[in-house]
């Protein structure tokens, strides 16, 4: 049997409870839940299985050693005094990087420099060899975390953030991340039994994330790499076994998803981005202005969308955001509308109550998830049935 470790999975603002469910629904031990993390028990095995099907995961970190640090010497010595060997070889490749939060140390880019001198060191002074740094494809990636006096060394078993799921290779201006996207559709409740609509929808990133999550794809199935691809003991045969069961658990959709934008442009790189993502029996995308449509059919509608905020658009954000707030209002009965927005004072002009408000961060930008609840008549008639 593997052994088990500790490991940590980081997040966006906001996404910690959804992580936290999943990590559960996964088969996670010893879960707890922190600030942009959730820290978990696992083995090997877990960690390539949360690297590929986390949906709002950034990164798997698997964290080594801990000790407290008083200064930047003493930094260098407790890392050199690590033993290295078991996870680099001498002729090998690493990458550093750092996060602090402490009155200790400044700069983040001089620690993981620092970080670097250390484990060059140790393996010069050992080996007669040094490993070479390879930002882009290291053979071993290092994560320094230094709280107040506290640093954590861990290995970055991701790589790239797993926001690059693979299948997107064509974008407008600020596509929405990947992980964003996917923790809308998740705290929206959408559950893959109704009809779901993003009626502006880009390059398509939601309409790809809510197709996953209706047939219960692994989002990550796609990507190229791993930074575990690369670790001495990374087992292929353990990481298709573990591919093959979450392939298992797909399941079948039976309703629709439709994407609007009025942009040609983005309606074809959302095709092409859907076909990438071997999507296109499930989503259908049209060039639409949703300022001019209406509902389709009788049938409940869940929608998710990401509209312009007005950082790049020279458009009248007030015109726009009640234009939104009447075409739910007189078009889309039946409807549970969410929208994710940066812009709050525009969001006063959308004209109807909400039933919810989640805040969150869309990038560095500070915005709120707000949900909409279109009923089919009026709310009073509802009542009376």
């Amino acid at each position: 049997m593997e052994e088990n470790f500790s490991m940590v999975a980081k997040t966006l603002f906001g996404f910690e409870d959804i992580l936290e469910k999943e990590l559960l629904q996964l088969g996670a031990m010893d879960i707890k839940k922190g600030v942009r993390n959730v820290s978990f028990v696992g083995d090997k095995g877990f960690m390539y299985k949360a690297n590929l099907g986390l949906r709002t995961a950034i990164k798997i970190l698997k964290p080594i050693h801990s000790f407290n640090v008083a200064n930047e010497d003493d930094l260098y010595k407790k890392i050199y005094a690590m033993d290295w060997e078991q996870y680099l070889k001498p002729t090998g490749s690493l990458a550093v990087d750092a996060t602090i939060h402490s009155d200790l140390f400044s700069h983040s880019l001089y620690i993981a420099q620092k970080t670097k001198d250390a484990v060059v060191d140790k393996f010069r002074d050992t080996s007669g060899q040094r490993p070479s740094v390879d930002l882009k494809f290291p053979d071993l990636k290092i994560n320094v975390h230094i709280d107040r006096r506290r640093c954590t060394i861990s290995l970055d078993s991701s790589g790239d953030s797993l926001h690059k799921r693979g299948y997107r290779t064509s974008t407008n201006i600020a596509p929405i991340n990947e992980v964003l996207a996917a923790g809308l559709v998740m705290l929206s409740g959408w559950d893959g039994q109704s009809d779901f609509m993003d009626p502006m929808c880009g390059s398509g990133t939601i309409l790809i994330e809510a197709a996953m999550i209706a047939c219960n794809i692994p989002p990550n199935l796609m990507r190229k790499e791993f930074a575990f691809e690369r670790w001495q003991d990374w087992d292929v045969e353990l990481f298709e076994t573990i591919e093959e069961s979450l392939l298992k658990k797909t399941r079948d959709f039976h309703f629709k998803i439709t994407g609007y934008d009025k942009a040609p442009s983005a309606v074809s790189k959302a095709k092409e981005n859907i076909t990438n993502a071997h999507l296109g029996d499930f989503i259908e995308v049209k060039h639409e202005d949703f300022f001019k449509t209406q509902k389709a059919g009788e049938r409940k509608l869940h929608m998710v969308f990401n509209p312009p905020y007005g950082e790049r658009l020279n458009i009248d954000m007030e015109e726009f955001y009640k234009s939104i707030g009447d075409t739910l209002k007189q078009n889309y009965p039946g409807t549970d509308a969410w929208l994710i927005t940066s812009n709050l004072d525009a969001l006063k002009h959308v004209g109807l109550r909400t039933s919810k408000k989640i805040p969150l961060y869309n990038a560095k930008l500070e915005a709120r998830f707000v949900k909409y609840v279109m009923y089919e008549g009026s709310k009073k008639a509802k009542y009376q049935k």
